[in-house]
């Protein structure tokens, strides 16, 4: 069992369209062991972001997921980096499979309303960056 880190930028998503979105994780076989709903600041993002400085879409994607608020999550499962990288489909929503959530619901490549942890040593540190000890809740104990 393992956890992983997504995150919505929820000023690229149809109103109400969260809970449907947790239902899709949780239909997948996601548990969700914590969440919560904030704005980033530009040095969060950055933080945040900080492998992709430099790259030529950087200032975009900070721009972008500074533009609202954001749903950061964290949920658990058997490889669960695989599962939820294939339940988001890819990054360029051109290429995403119809049904996965970039091909519902993004817009563009940097503007994909996504974001999943690419292995377990990314998740452990993308958790920590937002969530402190004791605000997740693994049902796996």
């Amino acid at each position: 069992m393992n956890v992983l880190f997504p995150s919505l930028n929820q000023t690229r998503w149809p109103k109400n369209v969260i809970g449907g979105i947790f239902s899709r994780f949780e239909a997948a076989g996601f548990k969700i062991v914590g969440t919560k709903m904030l704005h980033l600041t530009v040095e969060q993002a950055r933080g945040f972001y900080a492998e992709h400085e430099g790259r030529p879409f950087f200032d975009g994607l900070v721009e972008f997921m500074t533009s609202g608020p954001i749903v950061v999550s964290v949920l658990e499962s058997e490889n669960a980096v695989q599962r939820h990288r294939d339940l988001l489909g890819a990054t360029n929503p051109d290429n995403a499979l119809a049904g996965t959530l970039r091909a519902d619901y993004a817009d563009s490549f940097t503007e994909n309303g996504t974001h999943g942890s690419d292995s377990v040593e990314s998740a452990a540190r993308e958790i920590a960056f937002f969530f402190a000890e004791g605000e997740v809740c693994p049902r796996t104990r």
